[in-house]
Parts: C-alpha cells; sequence; structure tokens
C-alpha cells in the first residue's frame, strides 16, 4: 500500500504519515490480537500449545515477525510469527483447526469494526466542523486527518482478512477448507505445501492477486462502513 501511494504522486506527506502510524498501530497491536485469538481459541478447544509457549498474549514482542512487518507497511499484506497449535489435542482436529483458523481473520474483522464505530463517533461529534460551508482550515485539519487514520486502519484489516481467508497453505482459509476436504486430498496437499507457499508469495510480490483481493477488500470494507454506520443512523 505505501508503494502503491509514492508511486501514484498522489499523496501528500500527511497521508503517507497518517498511513505509517495506522500501519504500525496493526503491526504492534491488531497482528498480536490475531495470533493471540489463534492461541487462545485453541486452548479452549483443548490444545495448550501456544499458553506453554507463551503465545496468548498481546505482547507484540512475542509475535512480531519483521519481514512480515515490513512487507504489511510496504505492500499493506503481512503477517506475524504464527501460533504454533497441535490438532491432535483437539477432539475433532478438523473443526479445531477450522474455528481456530477463523478466529484470526475475525480478530481483523472485530478491529475494522471497532475502527468504523470510532470514525463515525467522531463523525457525530464534528459534523458541523468537518463540513464547514467554505474551505477546511486550521485545527478541522485534524479530524479530517483522524478520520483518514480511522479508515486506513478499516481497510489494512479489512484487507487482512480477506487475504488471510485465501484458501491456500499457509493461509487460515486454507485450513477452513481443510475441514471439508477428504484426509487422502489433504496429505497429497500437505506433500506440496511448501511449494504452494513459495507460489503464493511470488505471487503476491508480483501483484497477481491485487486486482483480486483490492475488489474483495472493496465489498468487504462497504460491508464494515454499512454496518457501522447502522447504530449512528437512528441518531
Amino acid at each position: 500500500m505505501l508503494l502503491r501511494m509514492l508511486r501514484s504522486g498522489n499523496a501528500d506527506l500527511f497521508s503517507v504519515i497518517i498511513y505509517i502510524l495506522s500501519t504500525l498501530l496493526t503491526i504492534f497491536l491488531v497482528l498480536p490480537l490475531h495470533e493471540c485469538a489463534h492461541g487462545f481459541v485453541a486452548y479452549k478447544l483443548g490444545d495448550d500449545t501456544a499458553k506453554r509457549e507463551g503465545r496468548i498474549t498481546l505482547n507484540p514482542l512475542k509475535h512480531i515477525n519483521y519481514f512480515g512487518a515490513a512487507l504489511m507497511l510496504l505492500i499493506g499484506f503481512g503477517w506475524a510469527e504464527p501460533v504454533p497449535v497441535d490438532p491432535r489435542n483437539f477432539k475433532n482436529p478438523k473443526a479445531g483447526m477450522a474455528i481456530t483458523a477463523f478466529a484470526g481473520p475475525l480478530s481483523n474483522m472485530l478491529a475494522a469494526i471497532v475502527a468504523g464505530l470510532l470514525s463515525n463517533t467522531v463523525v457525530l461529534l464534528y459534523s458541523k466542523e468537518i463540513m464547514p460551508a467554505g474551505p477546511v482550515i486550521g485545527k478541522y485539519h485534524l479530524i479530517i486527518y483522524i478520520l483518514l487514520f480511522f479508515e486506513f486502519l478499516i481497510r489494512i484489516n479489512v484487507g487482512l482478512a480477506v487475504f488471510n481467508f485465501i484458501p491456500i497453505p499457509p493461509l487460515d482459509g486454507s485450513k477452513i477448507l481443510m475441514a471439508v476436504l477428504p484426509d487422502r486430498l489433504i496429505m497429497s496437499i500437505a506433500v506440496f505445501e511448501r511449494y504452494i507457499s513459495i507460489g503464493l508469495f511470488v505471487l503476491i510480490m508480483m501483484g497477481g492477486l491485487n486486482g483480486i483481493l483490492d475488489a474483495a477488500t472493496g465489498v468487504m470494507y462497504n460491508f464494515v462502513a454499512w454496518l457501522t454506520w447502522l447504530p449512528f443512523s437512528w441518531i
């Protein structure tokens, strides 16, 4: 995303700074929440692997992957260190893995919803100042940039949820898909998982998924915008 903003030549310095701040908040708060959600749900389903390794925590130092964080900043899609999960500890390994995997993207959607609610609260409180008759001047710039911060935060987290729902290893979507696949097919996929993961990474770096991801993210962003405005539409 940052690379796109810089290449477009349309982004002003403050927008770039706000995007960086919103991405850093995601890296140091939401990505740890994403991994913590995996570990917490796995623990509740009977697997204490993440708990024993101290991964059920929001401490970013326990989760951060510096390469994934750099990609998060530069292209808008990245990752933290995956939380270890042992499906053998689940009563139903397939269902347990699927539910555990689903918890990660769900945490991103919840983060986007919280950001949307906060953004609409700002709009409600400062609507007259945000939309004056003349040009936006002085202190009202701060409000505009606060709203831009929340917009970036929503888009980043919706994008992460959409990205993680892709049913390709090692993303969470693949673990959800495997809950309904026969064991023989799962074993076949596992044999080639490393090569599939490398292929996915190359495809992302070459921008091969940009069109699909942008379209899906746009749909989900509009849904979050609609959902988070509903409580305010009655005021």
